[in-house]
């Protein structure tokens, strides 16, 4: 989709010109593993015209296969309105989705069986199910189709409540909760942020008050136990956690619980106990969970990294990075990663 950004950290009603940079949910999953020397592919819909064209330049660009992207008559480019906060004024996002070629583009238009040839993950998110009915019914086949291949699936819940809007008889929490619902049971990878398992499912980390930017770290593992109660398919869950002290300066890292081992883990930490990243002077947070997401999966993927606590440490330190970053995509290499994982971040000049 086309992400419009006001310059810098205009207000919107204050610019008359806008950045233009292309992106998505999984799409910033996909090209975070190709940064990361991992190899994705992107199934989507998207008009025939120019933009769209813009679009899959961008995405071949970081070197994701594009070859099932399917293009359309029916339906425009999605568009999201971003104006990015500073200090206690928080950023904003405008959607303007209804009616894309996605939205419009129905379970049976895509040809599960290529897109899926050779493929050992699939990715989806809360997002893609948030924008249609139609939408929401590929969602469900496309996690039905790699399931019945033994295809692993990882789901971000993402909630959305500006886009749960196509069922009129249901509360955006509602639609939301029961869509996902759904697709939980087919899940093995949940991944979610430090609300979204209470916006969603109604499992709340103790007095948690996201809002005022404190959350109560020490129980988001018996949130982890709750999921994994009502979903035991699931292999692991791992919730990012963000203290934001203001649109600039944020608290950043996550859990993650491994059922096999039946035991929770933090990162990053200092010895043995918590201590998230300071991100004092964040450049672009759009993506930063994304970017965890890839991280996780790509760490789970890859031998040498593969540990909970290792991929888990691995998934933070690349989304750190990424709120250092403009726009959608995480540009960091696994080396950079790497780096920040051993401690280096100061910022050094590197010559």
């Amino acid at each position: 989709m086309c992400r419009l950004a006001s310059p810098g950290n205009l207000c919107m009603r204050q610019t008359r010109e806008l950045e233009v940079t292309y992106g998505g949910a999984e799409a910033n999953v996909a090209a975070s593993i190709c940064n990361f020397g991992g190899a994705a592919r992107y199934v989507t819909a998207l008009p025939k015209h120019a933009l769209a064209e813009a679009t899959i330049d961008t995405l071949r660009g970081v070197g994701i296969d594009t070859q099932f992207v399917l293009r359309t008559d029916a339906g425009r480019l999605g568009i999201y309105f971003l104006e990015t906060g500073a200090n206690q004024r928080p950023s904003r996002v405008i959607y303007d989705r209804e009616g894309s070629a996605f939205s419009r583009t129905t379970p049976d238009q895509y040809d599960w069986e290529a897109a899926l040839a050779d493929a050992d993950w699939l990715h989806v998110t809360g997002i893609s199910p948030a924008v249609s009915g139609a939408a929401a019914d590929a969602t469900r086949q496309a996690v039905a189709e790699a399931k019945q291949r033994g295809i692993a699936v990882s789901c971000d819940l993402n909630f959305r409540q500006k886009l749960w809007r196509w069922d009129p008889q249901s509360s955006p929490r509602d639609l939301a909760e029961s869509t996902m619902r759904e697709l939980l049971p087919s899940i093995d990878l949940l991944i979610a942020n430090e609300e979204d398992c209470a916006q969603v499912l109604g499992i709340r980390a103790g007095q948690t008050d996201v809002d005022a930017g404190n959350l109560e770290i020490s129980r988001y593992p018996e949130v982890a136990k709750e999921v994994v109660k009502q979903f035991p398919n699931l292999t692991h869950v791992a919730i990012t956690l963000r203290e934001s002290i203001s649109a600039s300066h944020n608290n950043w890292g996550a859990m993650l619980w491994d059922s096999a081992e039946g035991q929770h883990h933090f990162a990053p930490t200092t010895g043995e106990a918590y201590a998230p990243y300071e991100i004092r002077n964040i450049v672009d947070r759009v993506g930063g969970g994304d970017s965890f997401a890839a991280g996780l999966i790509f760490a789970l993927n890859t031998p040498e990294l593969r540990s909970p606590a290792t991929a888990l440490r691995f998934a933070v330190a690349a989304s750190c990075l990424a709120h250092s970053i403009v726009g959608d995509f995480n540009f960091s290499s696994r080396e950079d990663v790497e780096k920040l994982m051993g401690g280096v971040g100061a910022g050094r000049v590197e010559r």
